[in-house]
């Protein structure tokens, strides 16, 4: 009686239970490695407030081209 329920009913609870597996793990994967990130797992400079700042300051004249460049690559080592 209860083997044919068995059969029936409770066959995709495997297949689920991997599914459910494979997504915690792409969760995971995804949390560390988000979309934009600089590979290393930490922001980069160039992505912070102190390469914003520069850009204002470029955009409103307030330092060269030359200095924008200098200073970029200046950050982008860091």
């Amino acid at each position: 009686m209860w083997h044919g329920y068995y059969m029936v009913g409770w066959w995709w609870m495997p297949i689920l239970g991997m599914l459910l597996c494979g997504g915690i793990v792409a969760l995971i994967v995804w949390a560390v490695r988000r979309p934009g990130d600089s590979g290393d797992g930490h922001r980069s400079v160039c992505d912070g407030a102190a390469m914003d700042y520069l850009r204002e300051r470029y955009a409103k004249g307030e330092i060269s081209r030359e200095e924008f460049e200098r200073i970029r690559d200046d950050l982008m080592r860091k």
